[in-house]
């Protein structure tokens, strides 16, 4: 990074839990200053007291990510301290409570839903860092997607898969604007991780059977972890990177 600050400014959206709690504690154990956003106040004050003794600091706020004027307010809050915020990670996401449908059953409210909290806030996230990042000449965005943007998504949720596309196209396309100031942005795409209610719901689905199939076809031979997620998206945050934009990187034990 070519600011002069030793502490990086550092927001994680979605971190009440699972991959998004996992990503803000190992950028709080680095040494920064992590601004962490959800809904959910009592998880996320959990992910808070989970970094108390962390080398940085984390600040908690209730965001909605699909309320342009609070995700705007947030962004401000934290460049105020530091000028700018040096790494954002889009991470807040998921199905919302969604579950796989027929594609004739599946109402217009519902897929829209998806494409609001999964690429329109992350689009509104970018949007809101990009001036301070390019005042700076440099940034790192890093965009959390899914296995399911770059094949079908275990769900069934025809909006899921097609969203986390969408984000991937979305990362893509702002590396290259983005560039000329010295800003990369990369995308995560986790495999299956036992994350949230959700995944767990999902997971006990398949019954003992579907549970020993599916690990069976990941080459490492197990689950994910928050921490194997947060791995990733810290080395992209990383002087390692300094020369990688656009990507993908999928970090699912092997597919």
């Amino acid at each position: 990074m070519n600011d002069t600050r030793s502490v990086r400014t550092v927001i994680v959206t979605g971190a009440a839990h699972g991959i998004g709690r996992g990503i803000a504690h190992a950028f709080a154990a680095s040494g920064a200053h992590v601004w962490a956003c959800d809904v959910r106040e009592e998880a996320l004050a959990e992910t808070a007291r989970g970094a108390a003794d962390a080398q940085g600091r984390l600040d908690t706020r209730l965001v909605d990510v699909t309320d342009r004027d609070a995700v705007l307010a947030f962004v401000a809050e934290a460049e105020a301290e530091a000028g700018r915020v040096h790494v954002l990670v889009n991470n807040a996401g998921g199905v919302g409570g969604q579950v796989g449908r027929p594609l004739e059953d599946v109402p217009l409210e519902d897929w829209r839903a998806l494409f609001a909290i999964n690429v329109d806030a992350t689009f509104t996230f970018c949007q809101a860092v990009a001036p301070a990042m390019k005042r700076a000449g440099d940034g790192r965005i890093v965009n959390v997607s899914s296995g399911a943007g770059l094949g079908v998504s275990l769900t069934g949720i025809q909006a899921y898969a097609s969203a986390k596309a969408a984000q991937i196209g979305l990362t893509r396309q702002l590396a290259h604007e983005l560039g000329p100031w010295g800003i990369t942005v990369n995308n995560v795409a986790p495999g299956f991780v036992l994350s949230n209610p959700t995944t767990q719901r999902q997971w006990e689905s398949y019954g003992e059977e579907g549970q020993r199939s599916l690990v069976e076809r990941i080459a490492l031979r197990r689950l994910g972890t928050p921490e194997d997620i947060a791995a990733g998206v810290l080395f992209f945050a990383s002087p390692g990177a300094a020369w990688v934009t656009g990507q993908v990187l999928s970090v699912d034990g092997g597919r």
